[in-house]
């Protein structure tokens, strides 16, 4: 059974193994400096879909189906799946999986979906409620811009420290069971809010949350930055990932050395005109999937923090005026059952 700390903190006493992970991208992602560690890079973002949102759900579908069958397995052995994008309604979860019949919980923590849903996977694990489950997510550039910025068709100009979003899906299996590399605890995040309330500047809005949790886990549990090999935030992009440093800098925290962001690896800002870096469900959980974990199961990382970070506001909420609230889960990821090596 997992041990609280208290504030969101926990610790599991058997560690939750990752039996398989998987990851999907477009060709703009398969482009860029991660291009090679991918799964699979797909060329059409349409995806032989009539519809950019039907084509999210068909990346969805995909990076279930690969991680599935690269650990051998069937859709009959899943118990649960967790899932969540950045459409309406969850729709490209819905939709994406509903062939699959698995029984299915949708989230939203916007592009910190990926850690909450591998936070709630780990916990129906470790309550004995399923012994393998799957967490996913996805996002894709067109639904996105369509829903929350400007059709494309409209041909708007991207401000200095806007992001791309990604066109990209994370599947990860857990299992009560097995796995070589595991989970080892984490955070849950607090919702935070410095006032701002520009779409195009989300990176620096959501710093001060990845930057409470990681301060939070790493209080609670008496570790320091030089205790994990990396220290991996979601899609703060560039300017976000600067601030993050500063922020903890500020608390005495010094990760400049450990961090890595997963907006600001997946795209090159010059070559591919992406400004601040990558955003979206689907940007934190492709490079997980395809970059970290394959790295923590070869053995050459030992422990890594995994902050994924999510803006919680909607177009509606912007056009009334108000701010935007941020959030930041965290999951401890490793190689060994003992919390730290």
């Amino acid at each position: 059974m997992s041990v609280s700390t208290g504030r969101g903190v926990f610790l599991f006493e058997r560690a939750i193994g990752i039996e398989s992970f998987a990851s999907v991208v477009g060709n703009k992602e398969g482009e860029g400096p991660l291009g090679k560690y991918f799964d699979k890079v797909v060329d059409d973002s349409h995806f032989g879909m009539k519809t950019w949102e039907q084509a999210e759900s068909r990346f969805q579908l995909e990076s279930v189906s690969l991680a599935v069958r690269k650990a051998g397995l069937t859709k009959e052995d899943i118990d649960v799946v967790c899932s969540g994008d950045l459409i309406n309604q969850c729709i490209g979860s819905a939709y994406g999986l509903r062939e699959l019949e698995i029984p299915f919980l949708g989230l939203y923590g916007a592009c910190s979906t990926m850690a909450e849903g591998l936070i709630v996977t780990s916990h129906l694990l470790d309550s004995g409620t399923a012994q393998r489950t799957i967490a996913v997510t996805s996002s894709h550039f067109s639904t996105a811009e369509r829903q929350f910025r400007f059709p494309l068709s409209y041909g708007g100009q991207r401000t200095p420290t806007s992001q791309w979003t990604c066109t990209a899906s994370g599947a990860v299996i857990l299992s009560a069971d097995s796995g070589k590399t595991l989970i080892k605890g984490g955070c849950i995040g607090k919702i935070t809010d410095i006032g701002i309330n520009d779409i195009n500047n989300m990176g620096s809005a959501m710093a001060p949350a990845a930057a409470e949790t990681v301060r939070r886990y790493l209080t609670a549990c008496g570790n320091s930055p030089d205790d994990f090999d990396y220290i991996v935030t979601g899609d703060l992009g560039i300017v976000g990932s600067e601030l993050f440093v500063q922020l903890l800098a500020k608390e005495g925290i010094d990760v400049s050395k450990q961090h890595r962001d997963c907006g600001a690896m997946i795209f090159d800002p010059e070559s591919q005109d992406t400004h601040c870096g990558g955003s979206g469900c689907g940007c934190s959980a492709s490079v997980l999937c395809g970059y970290f974990l394959p790295m923590l199961e070869s053995g050459e990382a030992k422990n890594i923090l995994f902050a994924a970070t999510g803006a919680l506001m909607s177009p509606m909420s912007l056009q009334q005026g108000e701010t935007i609230p941020t959030i930041s889960h965290l999951l401890h990821i490793g190689k060994e059952q003992s919390h730290v090596d």
